[in-house]
Order: C-alpha cells, then sequence, then structure tokens
C-alpha cells in the first residue's frame, strides 16, 4: 500500500506528497476552469499515468524476456466533456523502437493494454491507444 498526502495550497494549488519517497508534485486547475494553468492539473495526472503506466509495464515485460526498448517515447492527448466535466477521452501513442521483432512487438502491445491504469479506468471514458 502506498499513502500519499496533499494539502491544498490556495489559488486552486495543492501539493502532494509521495510518502515512501517524500517526492512531492504540485497541482493546478486549467485556465478553463478558473485555474492559472501553471502546473499538471488532476485529470492531466490521470491522462499521463495511463500513458507512462502502458510505457512502464512493456518495458517491464520486455526485460522479462531481454527485449530492448530503448527509445520508447509516447504522448497522450486529453479531451475533456463539459457536463458533467470529465475526461471524455484519451488519445495515447507509444513509439516502440523500429528495430524490434514482429512476434515481440505484438506481445508487448497486449501487455501494454493491459496496464493496471487502463483496467482501472471507468468505462465511459473513451481511450484509443496506438502503438507506432
Amino acid at each position: 500500500m502506498v499513502r500519499i498526502e496533499a494539502t491544498y495550497d490556495g489559488n486552486l494549488r495543492c501539493t502532494a506528497t509521495h510518502e515512501p519517497s517524500g517526492t512531492q508534485l504540485i497541482t493546478d486547475a486549467p485556465v478553463d476552469n478558473k485555474g492559472k494553468g501553471e502546473s499538471f492539473s488532476p485529470t492531466d495526472l490521470l491522462a499521463t499515468s495511463m500513458l507512462t503506466c502502458i510505457m512502464t509495464i512493456v518495458a517491464i515485460r520486455a526485460d522479462s524476456r531481454n527485449i530492448d526498448v530503448s527509445g520508447m517515447s509516447g504522448s497522450v492527448e486529453k479531451t475533456m466533456a463539459s457536463s458533467p466535466r470529465r475526461i471524455a477521452k484519451l488519445e495515447v501513442v507509444v513509439n516502440l523502437p523500429s528495430e524490434m521483432e514482429m512476434e515481440d512487438r505484438a506481445w508487448l502491445i497486449t501487455e501494454g493494454c493491459n496496464c493496471p491504469v487502463c483496467v482501472s479506468v471507468s468505462e465511459s471514458m473513451e481511450v484509443d491507444v496506438t502503438f507506432q
């Protein structure tokens, strides 16, 4: 179990502390929701979690079979819905190394799409994952 503590700092900003490591991050409300947009919003963190979880699972699985995924990169685009305000869609792109064997590539794509964040989000949110 991991505990994360947070404080409200005012002006729609929060500071969260990852208890095991002491690492802190700041969230800020986005400009379109009365914030300054000077840091990740809470929904940005969910989008980031989706992308980085997929990439982390791919790397873990790759390591188990000595597959080199050096240079893997990715991006995520978040689309918000207004009523109720929520994440409507995440478009995730993961760029795998081009010199990878097709069989390894197919296996890693399947593994990545079963990351803990992917299987935890609401079915009301559309998630489109593309591997290139």
